[in-house]
């Protein structure tokens, strides 16, 4: 499909101004924006966006456009006002996995969206807080803290722009609009090579590091520490102990081709993993002819092998490919996703029910997905297998049956829809969707290798991908008889949470700018367990604003943001005690200060009050998670605290039991008996999880430290 061009903004109803992409959102562009994000999103929708004539969910939609000049075309940038208080979803589960559980909750959320290319001419429909297929999906909350949703760039879906203007794009909005603190979600994969692990041994920070994103915290107990040691070993594994250690194995003369060959192309010299992997990304950030320039130089028409090595790349009409796809090689066996007709399979099964009742229930189950897809209005939205099964058994009574039919429904073909399963990436629990037959692409399993990953005969150079997927995938999947690496690797790759925060910043100008918080003593709350809270917010006066002109600022501001405060009277600065509220700021304190302020009314009853939810919650994990890491849990029936279903045996393809008893209530109940290892370890004195269930009895006291 062609991508809209610039008449776009004739199918609108307020077409506002229009604005680079490059530049949007650049110092003064749109506008200059100096107060908090509660009143900087107001401004920017005001002043530089129009009101669509629909909404989403009830909620107003207003449009931006944003012209991509180098490509002709216009891209929308939608803005959704999602008000808490008539959400069907106040709580924020995104605040509760980044640590946020403890905030107040803020009375409104900011949703910015890019749609795919081919939505750009359409309006947004109600389940677009939902889709995973935007090219862009960040959500603020109006305290300025938020969270980028999701990112696609060429390799997601996108025709005309790459993940780094995107990124680029929506870092120039938060500091714009003077974000506080964002959390990402790191799943990002180039080439099906997690960037986390790649960039991390690279460079010592995962992709959105380029935008100083932080370690936040880990899946499974992983704290800072124990990724920065896992980083270390992996990026310092020298590339000559490499060729020694595969020195047995089948890959031994691809690996030792891979390290010669961009050994030879580099002028500096290439010494460790992380060494390799720099030279490698750069180099293919290098356009076709600086890579053929490179090359070139460095093999030359000699005698011997590298003449031999000249002569089949020269043959090959230096052809470099900078974006093939690569298949997947996953470090998991994966089984292969080819799609099947459900008839032929059920006709092989070694069951005791006959042909017609299995397929009877196929069909039963297509129709429960249909209906849930139509309720959804064609959003691509699963059930979990517990929905599918008391869905069924409103039309089968026998539940062996449909455990039975259930247990085979993935990647099969029953009439006209293929039936999938797969971990919902929210949720972290087993779903069942369908698709129609006519939009599926049938060809080779994702999850198969190609034959030409296993041929250690190719030619290093002529694809830098694919010489870094190859190289990447021995290394981290298959590195001989290190436990260190393959633990080191776990830990990387369970740590997927980062964060950036925006310092609070005093501009040179005549205002006034104060960071206020409300006094501990009004609130609840452990200090020792939320030593960040209350946020603090920030607030803007003036340059004659009187003592009370402040208070009446943080009221209204406290007022504005969270429905807890939303009757606070401020009595009194704690920094400003003794002084009348007539007396004028300026002279008496210093604009950036610190305040903390004091009153009544907190609503401490309200439903509404923590980002966390209503419910008095526990997490406390053996692998010494204590707090929700997005990973899926399950809670104790007898002490209901929560823990990680993985860490109790139970996999993620697993439906969770329902009944579950932790081992500290089991052994209360029943003498200590021994039981089976479950192929979990976990260290002890540092409560650092041991995710490597086919690797047991790893001592890895080296790899921890305190």
């Amino acid at each position: 499909m062609e991508p809209p061009f610039l008449d776009l903004h004739t199918n609108r109803k307020n077409p506002k101004k229009f604005y680079g992409f490059h530049t949007f959102a650049e110092p003064g562009c749109p506008v200059s924006l100096s107060g908090a994000f509660r009143d900087n999103v107001r401004h920017f929708l005001r002043e530089c966006a129009g009101l669509e004539d629909y909404d989403v969910e009830g909620m107003p939609v207003w449009c931006t456009f944003l012209v991509y000049e180098s490509k002709g075309v216009v891209l929308p940038l939608f803005t959704v006002e999602e008000n808490v208080k008539h959400s069907n979803r106040p709580f924020c589960d995104y605040c509760r996995c980044a640590g946020w559980s403890n905030h107040f909750v803020s009375k409104r959320k900011y949703h910015f969206i890019i749609p795919v290319d081919n939505e750009w001419n359409k309006s947004l429909d109600d389940g677009a807080f939902d889709l995973q297929s935007h090219l862009l999906h960040g959500l603020i909350h109006c305290n300025g803290f938020g969270h980028l949703l999701c990112i696609n760039g060429i390799e997601g879906g996108s025709k005309i722009i790459c993940g780094r203007e995107l990124m680029d794009l929506w870092d120039r909005i938060c500091t714009s609009f003077r974000a506080r603190k964002i959390s990402v979600e790191d799943l990002s994969k180039k080439h099906m090579m997690d960037l986390r692990l790649l960039y991390g041994v690279a460079y010592g920070h995962s992709w959105f590091g380029t935008w100083k994103y932080q370690f936040c915290h880990g899946s499974f107990g992983v704290k800072w520490h124990n990724y920065e040691k896992a980083i270390n070993i992996l990026s310092s594994l020298e590339l000559d102990q490499v060729i020694d250690d595969f020195s047995f194995t089948n890959g031994c003369t691809f690996i030792k081709q891979i390290i010669h060959q961009y050994r030879n192309l580099s002028e500096a010299s290439l010494v460790t993993v992380r060494d390799l992997f720099r030279f490698m990304l750069t180099l293919n950030m290098k356009t076709p002819a600086e890579k053929r320039a490179t090359i070139s130089a460095a093999i030359s028409p000699c005698s011997g092998k590298n003449s031999r090595l000249f002569a089949r790349v020269k043959a090959c009409s230096w052809k470099i490919s900078t974006g093939s796809p690569i298949k997947k090689c996953p470090f998991a066996k994966e089984k292969s996703s080819k799609c099947r007709k459900f008839s032929n399979l059920a006709a092989n099964m070694d069951s005791r029910w006959p042909f017609r009742r299995l397929e009877h229930v196929a069909d039963v189950i297509v129709d429960a997905l249909k209906e849930k897809r139509e309720v959804n209005k064609g959003c691509r939205i699963g059930m979990t297998r517990q929905e599918v099964r008391d869905a069924v058994r409103l039309h089968v009574g026998d539940t062996g049956l449909i455990d039975h039919v259930l247990k085979a429904m993935n990647n099969v073909i029953v009439g006209k829809y293929v039936v999938r399963r797969a971990v919902n990436r929210s949720t972290k629990v087993l779903e069942y969707s369908i698709q129609d037959l006519n939009s599926v692409k049938f060809g080779e399993s994702p999850a198969t290798v190609p034959k030409t990953i296993h041929t250690f005969g190719k030619v290093p150079g002529r694809n830098v991908y694919e010489d870094l997927y190859l190289f990447y995938t021995c290394l981290f999947r298959d590195y001989p008889e290190s436990d260190s690496v393959q633990l080191a690797v776990q830990i990387v790759l369970c740590s997927k949470l980062f964060v950036k925060e925006w310092h609070f910043r005093d501009e040179e100008d005549d205002l006034l700018r104060f960071v206020c918080r409300l006094a501990t003593s009004l609130l609840d709350l452990n200090t020792e367990l939320f030593p960040d809270f209350p946020p603090q917010e920030f607030i803007v006066v003036p340059p004659y604003s009187t003592i009370g002109d402040l208070k009446l600022s943080v009221q209204n501001a406290l007022r504005d943001t969270y429905f807890v405060t939303e009757r606070l009277v401020v009595t009194d600065v704690v920094e400003l005690e003794g002084m009348e509220d007539d007396e004028v700021l300026f002279g008496i304190i210093e604009s950036g200060s610190e305040l903390s302020v004091r009153g009544f009314g907190l609503d401490g009853e309200s439903d509404l009050r923590y980002e966390g939810g209503a419910e008095n919650w526990t997490v406390r994990c053996k692998c010494g998670a204590e707090d929700d890491d997005g990973e899926r849990m399950v809670s104790c029936d007898i002490c209901e605290i929560w823990q990680h279903t993985r860490c109790n045996g139970v996999e993620d393809t697993d439906t969770v039991p329902r009944l579950f008893v932790c081992d500290i209530c089991c052994s209360n109940l029943a003498p200590v008996q021994t039981q089976r290892g479950l192929g979990f370890e976990w260290d002890q004195s540092y409560k650092v999880p041991m995710l490597l269930p086919h690797m047991p009895d790893l001592n890895i006291g080296s790899l921890y430290c305190k």
